[in-house]
């Protein structure tokens, strides 16, 4: 698995290298229009939307009467914002994921177009993979927080999963992100919290620095969904499907190490020092010569 400087640097590469170039600008806007339409009403998070769901859950745990009362006009479902939300989480997230992925793999531009894909590709699908996690997430979080991180963490390559599998629906595609995250939960926590420190200094900039932060940090996390799907190998039981886009394979690295030439050979000397010829052979008398 390679370290989180590397990780960061191919994060870095895919986006232009620099924080101002045409590549890291496109994923910057696709980032903010996504959150900006998932901030639309009242929900602007998941955390909203993961709070009013742990009030949903609380009340039926206490009462089924109140939870049936909070079904029909309670915050989750009353709220105009909160309904947006749970339909186009699960499709933007898609786009967003095949976006970021799509371009680690062929270092094309970004097509702003595609950030709706999830729209077109298995629609019903997307949104309950977005619900699904939600009310996961939030389950394991009403038993302690520690745990919900956990479990966030373990479901977080799900959208990824459907993207290289279109065709699978919202258990295959968690179960998957489940068991090639199994044992790298910590690697993938340390390295979002290597990013806290971008954070900083991007809200030192009066928060707009923050804009940038997000598109790095969502590269980063693609790269690293790639390099877990190579060490965790096929799943038993599912047929890969990658919507096009051909499996991951590692980045290539020369035979040689970093040089492209092979180990230094010295030139070749011929046998006779650099005359191509051997040394004039002596002369002998011939005895059978009269002369």
């Amino acid at each position: 698995m390679p370290t989180r400087q590397e990780l960061k640097r191919r994060a870095r590469v895919q986006l232009g290298g620099r924080i101002f170039s045409s590549e890291w600008l496109m994923a910057l806007l696709v980032c903010f229009v996504a959150g900006a339409i998932l901030s639309l009403g009242n929900t602007p998070s998941i955390i909203s939307y993961s709070s009013q769901l742990s009030r949903i859950v609380s009340n039926a745990m206490n009462n089924s009467e109140n939870f049936n009362v909070e079904i029909s006009s309670g915050p989750l479902f009353g709220s105009f914002g909160t309904i947006i939300y749970i339909i186009l989480a699960g499709p933007l997230n898609f786009g967003l994921s095949y976006l970021f992925l799509k371009q680690a793999r062929d270092r094309q531009p970004m097509q702003f177009t595609d950030l709706f894909k999830g729209f077109t590709t298995d629609f019903g699908g997307n949104v309950l993979l977005g619900i699904m996690i939600a009310i996961f997430t939030t389950l394991w979080t009403l038993l302690f927080i520690i745990p919900g991180i956990v479990k966030s963490l373990a479901y977080s390559m799900a959208y990824y999963v459907k993207v290289d599998h279109p065709d699978w629906d919202w258990h295959a595609c968690i179960d998957e992100s489940k068991r090639i995250t199994q044992g790298h939960k910590g690697e993938l926590f340390v390295l979002e919290l290597s990013f806290i420190g971008w954070y900083i200094v991007g809200a030192l900039a009066l928060g707009v620095g923050t804009l940038f932060v997000t598109p790095y940090l969502t590269a980063a996390q693609t790269h690293y969904y790639q390099e877990l799907v190579y060490a965790a190998g096929p799943r038993n039981g599912y047929a890969p499907s990658y919507d096009n886009n051909p499996p991951y394979q590692p980045p290539y690295q020369p035979p040689y190490g970093d040089n492209t030439q092979p180990p230094y050979q010295p030139p070749y000397q011929q046998p006779y020092g650099d005359n191509t010829q051997p040394p004039y052979p002596p002369q002998y008398p011939d005895n059978n010569n009269p002369y």
